[in-house]
């Protein structure tokens, strides 16, 4: 993804044409790191998001109306002293540079009008959202940025705001021919070793390393060569593509592009480019309107996670844990390899000990499984009817030992295999309602500790009859909602449990006998479920199926996943084994990718 120069003007040239003018009605701040500001222009009403996530900063008009904490955050305290009732004289940005700056105008506590700004730097870990006076003073910031975590700048009240220039990167709207490439150009004055593509965004303002990949696949250059290997002639072919590139944008001859593959988003840019002609592009209006499509799922899936980080900590340790009891429990059993040799020491001293000598060692004796002579130790202080009663009593004690080791390991790799498939619905999970079925399945099954608060964030998800009894002594009852819904290319029914409270209920409530059950091959994922109405299946309707199973998968993204499907008649669950647990010993299997942009949700 490339939120880079270009885009950011782009944005400011439609916030120009969108919002001057514009007066402030109403901000908020939904999320501690996202304001929503409501403006009114001379014919409706606009919402402008900013966005200042580490991770996915991004600033768009939108339609969407979030809702707001109850108690607002100081700093969304102060933009309303600042801004509220404000009007917004205009919006620039410093060059290609990813900053925006608004320039408001409002009356003080004298009446008097001034000036103030508010700036949104979109800068990867360093975006943060600034309010400034109309000398750059500033008034607070939503990071705080001391001198202790950047020598460069302090972003604290009271500070001076600018743009540190610590690598000295050019202007590209000022960038000429001369200073471009030529002997003197600082293109030519790079280290060898720094390649052609790295030289073009590390030192011009406002280029992403999408855009210089772009600008060489244009200019037909290898991008990984180093600038010492390029001629005069390279860069002049290079300066010219590089100026068609910025008259597009001085001129603003916008494209809004998205290009995904196999429906997953991969970048977006306002001018084409033709080194990803391989991907599905999709062009849009406007740019909001593209930064919303694009970034509403990642925006959304970046949260999610950020919510269930905790659901996720107590889910891998328990895994770790699992884990580790599994393998030594695994060790222990390789301890109990050699009893069979003293049931047979036992069985032969039974048979010959009467001719071993009192005080012996050790005795040699016959095998008769073999017809071989065997050495068997022996304790000198004992007879050897005694030794072999000691042989007895350790080959019986082994066994005991790797008997209910066997029980034991089976049930610890089924709390493994759980524990993966909760993994899974944690990384599948879409909404915070989704992340609560997790938890009161986690409280069902004793890994979380119901406590009292638990009620009621469970209440909406309560419904007569559901749970089971937890390790605490607690009733978590689930309801575990409503299944994914698709439609395979023929018009089949196809379901998927986004946890395993509704793989289970999925596979062994909804599912009717003949309908035909999909789940990757020994791995966590999800149960599908295919309608067959009593009918027989297309075989397009079984690719179509499998492909979800892979998708919903901890395989995901592999083009040769193995899918066992069998007809839900044939599916068994183990008496007290975990939810969403289920055998079968008669199945078919596919080899399918996990691609399912050919299938339409419901």
């Amino acid at each position: 993804m490339a939120f880079d120069g270009s885009v950011v003007y782009a944005l400011c040239n439609e916030f120009n044409n969108e919002l001057n003018g514009a007066r402030m009605q109403k901000i908020a701040q939904p999320e501690p790191d996202e304001i929503l500001l409501t403006l009114k222009t001379s014919d409706n009403i606009k919402r402008l998001l900013i966005n200042i996530n580490a991770s996915l900063p991004y600033i768009r008009l939108t339609d969407e109306n979030k809702p707001s904490p109850m108690t607002a955050p100081g700093f969304c305290m102060l933009m309303r002293k600042y801004l509220g009732n404000s009007r917004l004289l205009s919006v620039s940005m410093p060059s290609l540079e990813r900053v925006l700056v608004f320039t408001f105008e409002h009356r003080d506590e004298m009446g008097d009008l001034r000036e103030i700004r508010l700036i949104a730097e979109l800068m990867g870990k360093h975006s943060n959202l600034i309010v400034c006076d109309e000398n750059n003073m500033i008034l607070d910031s939503l990071k705080h940025v001391s001198k202790a975590v950047s020598s460069v700048r302090e972003v604290l009240p009271g500070r001076t705001w600018f743009i540190p220039d610590t690598l000295s990167k050019a202007d590209p709207f000022a960038l000429s021919e001369k200073n471009f490439g030529d002997s003197n150009g600082f293109l030519s004055l790079f280290c060898e070793n720094i390649n052609i593509k790295k030289a073009l965004y590390s030192r011009i303002t406002g280029i992403s390393p999408l855009i210089a990949e772009e600008l060489l696949y244009a200019a037909k250059m290898d991008s990984d060569m180093p600038v010492s290997a390029f001629a005069k002639d390279d860069f002049q072919r290079l300066y010219d593509t590089f100026k068609k590139f910025i008259s597009k944008l001085f001129l603003k001859e916008f494209s809004f592009l998205a290009y995904s593959e196999n429906g997953i988003p991969k970048d977006f840019s306002v001018v084409p480019l033709s080194h990803l002609s391989n991907l599905d592009v999709k062009e849009y209006n406007g740019i909001s309107e593209m930064l919303c499509d694009f970034y509403s799922s990642k925006d959304k899936a970046i949260r999610i996670r950020q919510k269930s980080s905790d659901l996720r900590h107590i889910v891998q340790t328990a895994y770790e844990r699992t884990i580790r009891k599994l393998d030594a429990q695994l060790k222990q059993q390789s301890g109990t390899d050699g009893m069979e040799k003293y049931k047979l020491y036992g069985e032969l001293l039974q048979t010959y000990g009467y001719d071993v000598p009192e005080g012996s060692n050790k005795a040699t004796v016959n095998n008769y499984y073999t017809n071989e002579k065997i050495c068997i130790p022996l304790d000198a202080t004992m007879s050897a009817i005694k030794n072999a009663e000691r042989y007895y009593n350790r080959y019986n004690k082994l066994k005991r030992t790797r008997q209910a080791l066997i029980t034991q390991i089976e049930a610890t790799q089924n709390e493994a295999k759980y524990l993966e498939s909760v993994l899974s619905s944690l990384d599948m999970a879409q909404s915070e309602n989704e992340l609560t079925q997790v938890r009161s399945e986690l409280i069902e099954t004793g890994f979380i500790r119901f406590r009292r608060g638990d009620s009621q964030r469970l209440r909406a998800n309560t419904r007569p009859g559901s749970g089971a009894k937890s390790k605490s002594g607690s009733h978590a009852k689930t309801n575990a909602g409503a299944p994914a819904h698709y439609i395979s290319r023929d018009g089949i029914d196809l379901y998927v449990g986004k946890n395993n409270i509704q793989n289970e209920e999925l596979t062994l409530k909804i599912a009717a006998r003949d309908d035909w059950w999909f789940h990757v091959k020994n791995a966590a994922g999800s149960h599908v479920i295919a309608k067959s109405g009593g009918k027989e299946l297309p075989d397009t309707a079984f690719e179509d199926a499998a492909r979800l199973a892979a998708y919903y998968s901890n395989q995901r993204g592999g083009d040769k996943i193995e899918v066992d499907y069998v007809q839900r008649k044939y599916i068994k669950k183990p008496p007290g084994s975990f939810p969403g647990f289920v055998i079968y010993h008669t199945n078919y299997s596919m080899i399918i990718d996990s691609d399912i942009s050919k299938l339409k949700p419901v």
